[in-house]
């Protein structure tokens, strides 16, 4: 037996684990006391009404031998698959239902997919770059294209003469810089692809936090986009289901490669290797996108956007460089004084017991640089903003 020696090309230790380590030394050291937690992107509001009177609902339909439901279709229910394509045509954006793919999440999504692609494959991300991307391409052995992007760029580079690959990672509104492409910069892109024959794996997780409405909320509505796009979406920041695990995927039936449909490779993929998602899960997962879902989950990221607010006028006040917040729920901020990314996270964390994530752990790009998350407590978000202005006033 021989093992995947490609596991020895990963980074060390991952990020957060490495956050928890420093955090968990520090309050050893400082029994007691309270860290205002402004890293990891976890929710801390609960499911939605809506979700859990479904989900209730469920669970009493697997009490019941009439409405008992067993295995689910791999590729997911037929009642949710349509409720997503019918959530995508009030943008616009006509689907059908069997180009939907429910999962167990956008983590987990955006690592099988890449079982439709050849490993000599090379891949793009944008750095700073959601640190999975780059670990799931080191474990299937391809070779991987960073491409820098900064404050000159806004974050958001357009593809050039070297960007030469066939899978694209596209993260918008971006994990970590919270930026969010516009519809003419995606159309560069979208055209890129097409004209080069490479795949854009769009990663719209955060999608229902963009109020602007001129910014897309998918690649599919870009003209063109239908046959070089995957998106890959998540009920986890949308809707609180960090802990529930939903979501979906997109793959267009005239996206094909080499005579292959990549949709009939990935029904394929997922009639051998899942058993498809709980039916509890999905019922829950279709309530969200009801009429009293959306105005229930939307309140809930009125919550977040102003945790994002109280953060940004603190920056303000301190004149530091940021982006992000507005559309997103991150805010990428420069370190000030020159400081490294970790450097900062040492002062913050010892300083003021705050922690955020250093930029430097989604890439090169990122060092000298700052995240943070907007999920958390309210309190603690007003309280984290008052030490920083204290702190570097």
């Amino acid at each position: 037996m021989k093992p995947n020696k490609h596991y020895a090309d990963l980074a060390e230790s991952y990020l957060f684990f490495h956050i928890a380590q420093k955090t968990k030394k520090y309050l050893e050291e400082n029994p007691g006391t309270h860290l205002y937690r402004m890293g990891i992107g976890d929710v801390s509001l609960p499911l939605c009404d809506a979700a859990i009177k479904a989900l209730h609902g469920a669970v009493d339909d697997q009490a019941v031998k009439e409405t008992f439901h067993g295995y689910m279709p791999e590729c997911g229910a037929p009642f949710l698959r349509e409720t997503i394509a019918q959530y995508y045509a009030k943008r616009g954006v006509e689907l059908s239902s069997d180009e939907v793919f429910v999962s167990s999440g956008a983590s987990d999504e955006l690592g099988d997919i890449l079982d439709l692609f050849d490993p000599s494959n090379r891949s793009m991300v944008i750095e700073p770059a959601y640190p999975a991307y780059v670990d799931a391409n080191v474990m299937g052995g391809r070779s991987i294209l960073h491409l820098a992007s900064g404050i000159d760029n806004g974050f958001l580079p357009e593809p050039g003469p070297d960007t030469k690959a066939d899978l694209l990672y596209i993260c918008s509104p971006n994990n970590p810089t919270g930026a969010v492409f516009g519809r003419e910069a995606l159309t560069k892109w979208v055209e890129f692809a097409n004209r080069t024959g490479a795949v854009i794996l769009f990663d719209a997780a955060y999608e229902a936090f963009i109020e602007d409405p001129a910014l897309p909320h998918s690649i599919f509505e870009i003209p063109g986009a239908r046959t070089c796009a995957i998106e890959i979406c998540s009920l986890s920041k949308t809707a609180g289901f960090t802990g529930t695990r939903l979501g979906y995927t997109v793959i267009p039936k005239d996206l094909e490669r080499e005579g292959m449909n990549l949709n009939a490779m990935w029904v394929r993929n997922r009639t051998t290797k899942t058993n498809g998602i709980s039916y509890i899960l999905q019922r829950g997962g279709a309530a969200i996108f009801t009429e009293e879902g959306q105005k229930q989950i939307h309140e809930n990221i009125r919550y977040y956007k102003e945790n994002a607010a109280i953060l940004m006028r603190a920056l303000d006040k301190l004149g530091i460089w940021y982006c992000g917040g507005k559309n997103a729920p991150y805010i990428w901020m420069k370190c000030p004084n020159g400081m490294g990314s970790w450097e900062f996270f040492d002062l913050l964390l010892k300083k003021i017991q705050v922690v955020g994530t250093p930029g430097e752990g989604f890439g090169a790009c990122g060092e000298g640089f700052f995240r943070f998350s907007t999920f958390g407590d309210r309190a603690d978000t007003e309280e984290a903003a008052r030490r920083l202005v204290e702190l570097l006033g």
